[in-house]
């Protein structure tokens, strides 16, 4: 299983690349936008040694149990159910959270757990991407290669760190290269961001409803394109924060103490008057009024 999933890593999973200069009209007021050449002739090299499973870890893909005899015979939803729990996986608790792979077919599921046994991927890591992308389970092994031999050969992801990339984002596993991996990763090398393979938790995002909105968020608040785009250029990372739950508030905070120096700034300048940074920032009006009056 692992040298097919090699070759097909290194033979087949190459996709064309597709034109990104129209991908994003939003960006062209602040210029055009210049996208690097990917070099199709790249190949990839896996270590040469994996790094040997845990020995007090199971296989992930154990044989399946000898059918049933006489009137006991079991459906393939049940069989499906003895294959998960086999592996540590809670079915129910998958089917709450992702309802098709109640109607998956068992061969299915064990191509892709298999698939990633391939990959070296031990029965804790693969419970753990069940966990946060239990998508994987439906996933035909055909749609799963091309992004392994995406991060490999144009995120330029090393083949020792692949294990890492996918551990750390799952979701990677469930996006699509044409529709979401490639155009993002587009997105990013567009706005000075050339070392995608350090930011790949990144390239799951949506260019659209993600990415742009956070930089418009900026600009909304006064900033430039140039000057936002550049703040995320340092820092890629601000991508991942929500604008309702974090951006907004930590705003609002700031906006809210700034309000409150500036004017009590003012009147200690007028009075001739200098108290610390922390009476001016969270001492009560009352009590900021008390420690003026000798100064009345």
């Amino acid at each position: 299983m692992q040298d097919t999933a090699l070759h097909l890593l290194s033979n087949g999973g190459f996709l064309h690349h597709s034109s990104p200069s129209s991908l994003f009209p939003s960006l062209s007021r602040s210029r055009t936008l210049q996208f690097p050449t990917i070099n199709a002739k790249i190949a990839f090299i896996l270590p040469s040694k994996l790094p040997s499973r845990a020995p007090d870890i199971p296989p992930l893909s154990p044989p399946l149990p000898p059918p049933p005899s006489h009137s006991g015979s079991r459906s393939e939803f049940q069989e499906k159910m003895l294959f998960l729990d086999s592996i540590g996986i809670d079915f129910l608790s998958v089917i709450k959270d992702h309802p098709p792979v109640a109607t998956a077919s068992l061969a299915d599921i064990r191509s892709a757990v298999d698939f990633m046994t391939s990959m070296n991927f031990t029965a804790v890591e693969f419970r753990r991407i069940v966990g946060m992308c239990p998508e994987i389970l439906t996933s035909r092994v055909s749609d799963i290669v091309p992004v392994f031999t995406f991060l490999l050969r144009e995120a330029r992801v090393d083949g020792s760190d692949i294990k890492r990339v996918i551990n750390r984002r799952p979701r990677l596993l469930a996006c699509s290269v044409k529709n979401r991996l490639r155009p993002t990763m587009y997105f990013l090398q567009s706005i000075g961001i050339s070392e995608v393979h350090k930011h790949t938790s990144l390239l799951s995002c949506s260019v659209e409803e993600k990415l742009i909105p956070r930089i418009e968020f900026f600009e909304n608040l006064g900033f430039s394109r140039r000057d936002a785009v550049i703040m995320f250029r340092r820092f890629p990372q601000l991508f991942c924060c929500s604008i309702k739950e974090n951006l907004e508030p930590k705003l609002n905070y700031f906006v809210l103490r700034d309000n409150r120096i500036k004017p009590r700034h003012q009147i200690c300048v007028e009075k001739g008057v200098c108290f610390p940074l922390p009476v001016l920032l969270k001492t009560s009006e009352m009590k900021f009024r008390e420690k003026l009056e000798p100064w009345e």
